[in-house]
Parts: C-alpha cells; sequence; structure tokens
C-alpha cells in the first residue's frame, strides 16, 4: 500500500497581516487536513513576525494558550501584570502559560535590530490553568547540525509545555542525507517549518515561510545552501483544549 504524500503549504498559502514595519504571516495547519478544526491538535496557530524596532505591542489579555516566543533575530522586552520586564533574544525564549488569563506587552528593542520571530501558539490539555512565564536560555542562537528539543511536555523539555507538544529546531549546512529525529512518541502527527533557506523533502521543495505536515516518522531531506527549520509534533489522541483566546478552533463546529 503506497504511503500517504506529506501535505505541503507553500508560504503564499498562509495569511498575511499587516506590511512594512509590521508584517505577520499566519499559518493555521488545520485548514490544509479538511478537518473542522484550524488546528491540529495541540499545534493552534504559528505567527512569522517582522517588525521594526520601536514598536510596541501593548498590554493584551491571553487566555488558555500556551505561547512560545521564537526570535531568530532582534530583541524583545516583555512586561507583564505578575513579574518585572524580561529581556527576550534568539539565545533567551519565553514560553507564556495564559492558563485562565495572562497580560502582557512586547516592545521590540531598538539596539537589538529588526525582529524576525515565531509566535507559536500551542493548546492546553485543560482550560483554567495557573497562569505561569517561563524564560531559558540556550547559550546559542542555532542548533548547527543536530536537533534540538526547545519546549515539550514536563520534565521533557527546558520550556514546558503543559500538553503533549513538542518543538526542536537545528540550522543545516547544504548536503544530502539530513533525517528527522526520532519520535517522542508513537502515533505522533509532526509538521516541518522551513524558517530560512530552502529544502528539497521527498522530491518536493519548500522554501522559507513554506512547511509541510508530514505522512508517517520517516523523512529525509536535502539543504541547498542552508536552512533553519522547526519541527512541531503533536499527539492528536492526548486531551487537548480547543477553545484558546488565540490557539482555539477558527472552524465552525
Amino acid at each position: 500500500m503506497p504511503r500517504k504524500p506529506h501535505i505541503l503549504i507553500p508560504r503564499d498559502r498562509k495569511q498575511a497581516h499587516g506590511s512594512g514595519w509590521f508584517r505577520i504571516e499566519i499559518l493555521y495547519p488545520g485548514l490544509f487536513t479538511g478537518d473542522r478544526d484550524s488546528g491540529i491538535g495541540t499545534l493552534g496557530r504559528i505567527d512569522d513576525a517582522r517588525v521594526t524596532p520601536g514598536h510596541i505591542v501593548k498590554m493584551h489579555p491571553h487566555r488558555d494558550d500556551e505561547i512560545l516566543t521564537y526570535l531568530r533575530s532582534g530583541m524583545l522586552e516583555h512586561r507583564d501584570t505578575v513579574g518585572v520586564p524580561e529581556a527576550v533574544t534568539p539565545t533567551r525564549l519565553m514560553l507564556m502559560n495564559a492558563g485562565a488569563e495572562f497580560q502582557h506587552e512586547e516592545r521590540v528593542v531598538a539596539e537589538g535590530g529588526p525582529l524576525r520571530a515565531l509566535q507559536i501558539f500551542l493548546r492546553p490539555e485543560t482550560p483554567g490553568l495557573k497562569p505561569q512565564v517561563q524564560f531559558h536560555d540556550f547559550g546559542t542562537a542555532t542548533s548547527d547540525g543536530e536537533w534540538r528539543l526547545i519546549a515539550g511536555p514536563e520534565g521533557e523539555a527546558p520550556l514546558e509545555v503543559r500538553s503533549r507538544s513538542w518543538v526542536e529546531d537545528a540550522r543545516f549546512k547544504a548536503g544530502n542525507g539530513y533525517l528527522l529525529p526520532e519520535p517522542y512518541s508513537t502515533g505522533l502527527t509532526r509538521m516541518l517549518y522551513v524558517f530560512d533557506g530552502t529544502i528539497e523533502l521527498d522530491g518536493h521543495r519548500l522554501t522559507a515561510g513554506g512547511a509541510a505536515i508530514l505522512s508517517g516518522d520517516a523523512a529525509s531531506f536535502s539543504v541547498e545552501e542552508h536552512a533553519e527549520l522547526v519541527l512541531f509534533s503533536t499527539d492528536e489522541a492526548a486531551p487537548v483544549f480547543k477553545s484558546g483566546k488565540f490557539s482555539g478552533n477558527r472552524l465552525p463546529a
């Protein structure tokens, strides 16, 4: 029986908002699967943001979202209602576990230059959890040549998500025969996001801003010049709350 093909999502299939100094490309991965859910399991939404220094996203609420801020360039100053200002950089990432409700604002610091980042909206197992925020300094901005676990379930990763979700990243030089890492559990659904560069995945070319919802566990790829990749995994059989403020389902039931 032939293997199902990957679901390819080119950059131009995402929803774009803003222009110039503030631009976000939004990916709702479930829109490409035919299901009645704009997300896939615990993976609700991914925002790919480009913002010029000095811009401020004013104080605003989140509810029942697990939000990973993944910077690749620039610097943010994070302020919230429960702590002191904190810096978020390409080496020091942040995960906000919004829970019942959490408010924060973000300022793009001039000294850091233009910002390029993913804001990743994951879903919790259950609503109304205690709000908290986490920071972790990974020491380096990129993991060259090998996969690095950024976020995952409690006790498994530097930044802890309150659901069966995993986020990994890696940077690869030009070459053939690279492999995805082994999945953390059986039966996971995985999506590969090309943050920068170009890859060829099982005969399909994916460029920066594109993604692929993977079929099965095994997939090899080659890299043109270089590629910065982010790999998302979700256990669709695990409990999940699908009505978060930003991560929740956007399609009618």
